[in-house]
């Protein structure tokens, strides 16, 4: 085979696979990620004889307490799910009903295939209710609650605990008061805000939990979310590509087509 040849068919190979990667570059940087909200600090570093500014943000502590169902959990047993945050206490007349309503709905927004009758797809979030008021909402309150609104347990826990732990975890860890149009009472976190953190328990949105607009941006930024790259990860272009079975059968009906072709010609020619 020439060199002319071997070029044509290297060329042959590489557009799909260069188109491909150009197509997902341009595809990536055209989605605007929920951004990160609460900056810890930033950390100076030498690259190649340059500083570089590294943001540190704030990853959300760790707090242990008691589900509905008896069962001691903590934030941190939710593995690669991106989670949803909100408080609320049962004998709550106001807000709190429609908090509840506009969670289950974002709950039942997220069972495989749309369809209510199929199991729910617990890796994707988790939704956690802290009660503000542990001291009534003891673990058979939390379930008669959770049962009358038909709660699923399998990815939605109703928290109680200690109210300081709570409280605390609340304002210093998730910081509710921050970016809020009206002052929160710290000593009863009484908000109809959604808290957002990703797998990295990292917050990554605010959301108005009593409007469906707001409701709905939060639906979507858990879609944008479960596609982000780690960028803490080694790239992994070449499995990547590796993968692309499509691909690589083009590439193979390419080859076969290059070397019947050349082996006719070269017959014809000899």
């Amino acid at each position: 085979m020439s060199k002319k040849a071997i070029l044509a068919l290297l060329i042959a190979v590489m557009i799909p696979v260069v188109s491909y990667l150009i197509l997902k570059a341009e595809s990536d940087s055209a989605v605007v990620m929920p951004r990160k909200l609460l900056l810890d600090s930033v950390a100076t570093r030498v690259e190649n004889g340059k500083m570089i500014d590294d943001s540190i943000w704030h990853k959300t502590g760790n707090i242990r307490l008691v589900n509905q169902l008896g069962d001691t959990v903590s934030l941190y047993d939710i593995k690669g799910k991106m989670i949803v945050v909100d408080f609320f206490f049962t004998h709550c007349g106001g807000i709190c009903p429609r908090l509840t309503k506009g969670m289950l709905k974002l709950q039942q927004s997220f069972l495989k295939g749309g369809d209510t009758r199929q199991k729910i797809d617990t890796q994707v979030v988790q939704f956690v209710s802290f009660s503000i008021d542990p001291a009534n909402d003891s673990v058979s309150v939390l379930k008669k609650y959770a049962d009358n609104y038909g709660i699923s347990p399998d990815n939605w826990w109703l928290l109680t605990g200690s109210r300081d732990s709570i409280g605390k975890f609340a304002f210093e860890e998730l910081k509710v008061d921050k970016y809020s149009d009206a002052p929160i009472n710290p000593d009863f976190v009484h908000t109809s805000r959604f808290v957002l953190l990703d797998k990295n328990y990292t917050v990554r949105g605010y959301y108005n939990g009593l409007d469906s607009t707001s409701l709905s941006k939060l639906a979507r930024d858990i879609g944008l979310l479960m596609m982000e790259k780690d960028k803490t990860k080694k790239s992994e272009v070449f499995t990547e590509i590796m993968g692309l079975g499509w691909i690589w059968a083009i590439v193979l009906v390419l080859v076969v087509a290059f070397i019947i072709y050349f082996t006719k010609r070269r017959k014809i020619n000899g």
